[in-house]
């Protein structure tokens, strides 16, 4: 069987569609060797998946799909968004201080993951699992492409509808929160795929920045197919 270099574990299709941009922008090739393992993606059409949500991002990785996951991918990105997770087991936007920093609540909610996967698993496997949690979701993380406000480009909540703001404007459609259309995130995330727009823009969002980090500390190198 074939080897990727990243499995995605993610809420959905148009997650996995940024996060494969932004993974092209940040090793600078259009040739990675990408696997979507949840949700997986029609056979028949790349544009459909019928198996995503959040809850089943914290399900897989709790199940031996996950373990096995390993065997045929060198690292592992689950992603999820913490904009429905306030009181899911134990995990709070705040605490005695006040609201949670965006990473302080990417810190629990890792937590709860690594109690989900289990410590010894974890563990073991911890140098080949990349965390992408969004604050509180990955429009959030488009924001600096489409804003030079610095208040925009930090919004961690009503991100969808900022980015629905600016791209109306800009590219004369905007996204049905209850029908995402697969083709307008990619198109709206495609700038990311680019390297110099990439570096130059995930520091003006926490939690892409965080992710960005993440990959930074795999020390990952990426091999051209052509080399």
């Amino acid at each position: 069987m074939t080897t990727f270099t990243f499995g995605l574990i993610t809420e959905g299709l148009t997650d996995q569609i940024v996060i494969e941009n932004i993974l092209s922008g940040y090793f600078n090739t259009n040739d990675l060797s990408v696997h979507p393992l949840q949700p997986e993606r029609d056979k028949d059409n790349d544009n459909k998946s019928g198996h995503g949500g959040w809850t089943l991002v914290f399900e897989y990785c709790k199940s031996e799909d996950f373990k096995k996951a390993f065997q045929f991918n060198k690292y592992v990105i689950i992603h999820i968004d913490t904009d429905v997770l306030d009181g899911y087991e134990g995990i709070s936007y705040h605490d005695k201080n006040g609201e949670l920093s965006p990473e302080q609540l990417i810190e629990k909610v890792k937590e709860k993951f690594k109690s989900g996967i289990g410590e010894v698993f974890y563990s073991d496997h911890s140098h080949r699992i990349i965390f992408a949690i969004a604050v509180d979701s990955t429009e959030c993380w488009l924001l600096p492409l489409y804003y030079k406000e610095e208040s925009k480009q930090q919004k961690i909540t009503g991100c969808l509808r900022a980015l629905n703001d600016a791209i109306n404007k800009k590219k004369k459609f905007t996204i049905d929160k209850n029908a995402k259309n697969p083709d307008y995130y990619r198109i709206v995330s495609d700038p990311y795929s680019k390297h110099k727009k990439l570096m130059k823009n995930y520091q003006n969002n926490p939690s892409l920045n965080s992710f960005i980090e993440e990959i930074e500390s795999k020390n990952i190198v990426i091999i051209d197919s052509d080399d």
